[in-house]
């Protein structure tokens, strides 16, 4: 971003700088990531560095906002520890934030399915509370499914050569678009729970990264997460964990979990092919993803 390489010597010195008592911990860059390359700083911490041009600004938003909410929430997750500020060597914020350990849940999947939805079931039902009227908005997260149409069809349109664009995902997407709208108060909400998001360890549900969209709105777009997230036949047990989600918000979760499928496709399709920006590990996420939709329709 803006011509700064984010390498070693520049982490270590911003530390240096900044936070001389942490520049000294081992640093390591963390495979992955989409807005901030990630270095862990010692077995506790790591740095978290933009590197696309929203990417400030979304630091910001997690450095306002998310320390309120850590204490109550029963996974993991990365608080904010330390603020860095911009300087002359990297003209941007960054931050310290506490490390989550385990795997991305894209490179290590749940094998403890119960265990996980419960888990998730119980992170979702204490971040999913009413949120202050100077909570943050996102135009993409949290809203009603007719303000994204536009994606699904580019993203329909762009997975076409798997044979994934079928016309039970377009059903599916109808029916969903067809739901009533959420008539309850904007809830606190993660905004992009998807398989490179979640931590696993021990063959569950461990943590929660990247709140970057961190926002308030409908749970429904937090709720699609049972399908993304969660193994095959691990439904039951989430909605008993999430008892009082009505009809209609199930049918926009499944709205939102056919839409973040269909873009883990079409990101894993650019992967397997080498093109910027692509995952490789996000197809075979998203092909799981749409394929529990349509099974519990």
């Amino acid at each position: 971003m803006d011509g700064h390489p984010i390498e070693e010597p520049l982490v270590r010195a911003l530390l240096r700088a900044q936070h001389p008592d942490l520049a000294g911990l081992p640093l390591q860059r963390v495979p992955g990531g989409w807005s901030n390359q990630v270095w862990r700083l010692g077995e506790q911490l790591a740095v978290r560095m933009p590197r696309t041009p929203d990417a400030p600004a979304l630091l910001r938003k997690e450095w306002r906002w998310l320390p309120a909410l850590t204490d109550r929430l029963p996974l993991l997750v990365p608080r904010p520890v330390r603020a860095g500020e911009p300087s002359e060597r990297f003209p941007h914020p960054w931050t310290v934030v506490e490390w989550v350990p385990g795997e991305p849940l894209d490179r290590a999947p749940i094998d403890r399915p119960a265990d996980a939805a419960a888990r998730l079931a119980a992170f979702l039902r204490a971040l999913h509370r009413p949120a202050p009227a100077d909570a943050p908005a996102n135009p993409l997260r949290g809203v009603d499914l007719a303000v994204v149409e536009g994606e699904f069809e580019e993203r329909f349109r762009a997975i076409a050569p798997t044979g994934l664009a079928t016309a039970e995902v377009r059903a599916a997407w109808e029916d969903a678009l067809a739901a009533p709208a959420w008539a309850g108060p904007a809830v606190w909400l993660h905004g992009d729970l998807h398989p490179a998001n979640a931590v696993t360890a021990g063959g569950t549900l461990a943590g929660v990264i990247d709140f970057g969209d961190l926002c308030a709105g409908d749970p429904a777009t937090d709720l699609s997460a049972a399908w993304l997230l969660l193994p095959d036949g691990a439904l039951a047990d989430f909605l008993r964990g999430y008892p009082d989600t009505d009809p209609a918000t199930l049918r926009r979760a499944r709205g939102w979990a056919l839409l973040r499928g269909l873009s883990l496709v079409d990101i894993g399709r650019a992967g397997e092919r080498g093109l910027p920006g692509g995952k490789a590990t996000w197809g075979p996420a998203g092909r799981a993803a749409l394929r529990r939709v349509l099974a519990t329709g």
